[in-house]
């Protein structure tokens, strides 16, 4: 479904309308035909949509009424931004998902039953920097300031880490796909480092995108965002 924003007429849209996609970019607003994407039907892509079956039927089957309420009280504290900008709140079951999932990709066996207690996003970091990469090696090098949250240490625990398939250098601009990489342990007393393989592999030349969101102790996720993207260099 495509979202539009009306003003004197339409200001903007983005999304699908029939046969169109409606999206922008730095150069402004544009159409293109709506595609049908190849279903895989990978073990990946397989995996997922047993996790999210599983926490959807743990929702509705186990959880308590006053843990759904809780969650729901979580969610309507919590301002986001939909596609167009606009300020818009997620609904406890959105939240409790949008948790678990997270979660459950650190750590298979994870279940956040309670909504966290802290009615806010955590702040992203902004010290976190791709220091290196190796091509023979195939990893990535990235730091973190485990000091620099804007909340008491004790209450960090990880950055999950995301990296974009290679681009060409020219390209100034990605939106996916991404693939999860690993976290940083952002625990109190942890180094806030670490050198990580690459999930997608890239070569000489090649531009890379790395994403990352923080996650707290008490299960709170952290908006996405995108690091300072890096043109792939030669080995020292």
């Amino acid at each position: 479904m495509a979202l539009v924003r009306f003003g004197g007429g339409i200001q903007q849209i983005s999304g699908s309308i029939g046969g169109d996609v409606h999206a922008h970019n730095r150069f402004g607003s544009y159409i293109r035909p709506r595609t049908k994407p190849v279903n895989p039907h990978s073990i990946r892509q397989e995996n997922l949509k047993a996790i999210l079956s599983f926490f959807a039927e743990y929702w509705h089957g186990i959880l308590t009424v006053a843990q759904r309420a809780a969650w729901e009280v979580y969610a309507a504290a919590i301002a986001m931004q939909n596609r167009l900008g606009a300020t818009i709140y997620l609904t406890g079951y959105n939240h409790f998902m949008r948790c678990n999932i997270a979660f459950r990709t650190i750590n298979p066996a994870a279940i956040l039953t309670n909504a966290p207690a802290e009615l806010s996003l955590p702040n992203k970091d902004n010290q976190l920097v791709v220091s290196e990469e190796t091509i023979a090696a195939q990893t990535f090098t990235l730091t973190c300031d485990v000091n620099g949250w804007g909340v008491d240490i004790g209450d960090k625990e990880h950055i999950m880490l995301y990296q974009g398939h290679p681009q060409l250098a020219t390209r100034n601009f990605f939106a996916g796909p991404w693939r999860y990489m690993d976290v940083i342990d952002a625990t109190e007393g942890a180094a806030g480092t670490g050198t990580y393989a690459a999930v997608f592999p890239f070569a000489l030349g090649q531009k890379v995108w790395i994403q990352a969101r923080v996650r707290m102790i008490d299960g709170r996720i952290s908006v996405l965002w995108q690091l300072t993207p890096r043109v792939i260099e030669a080995d020292p």
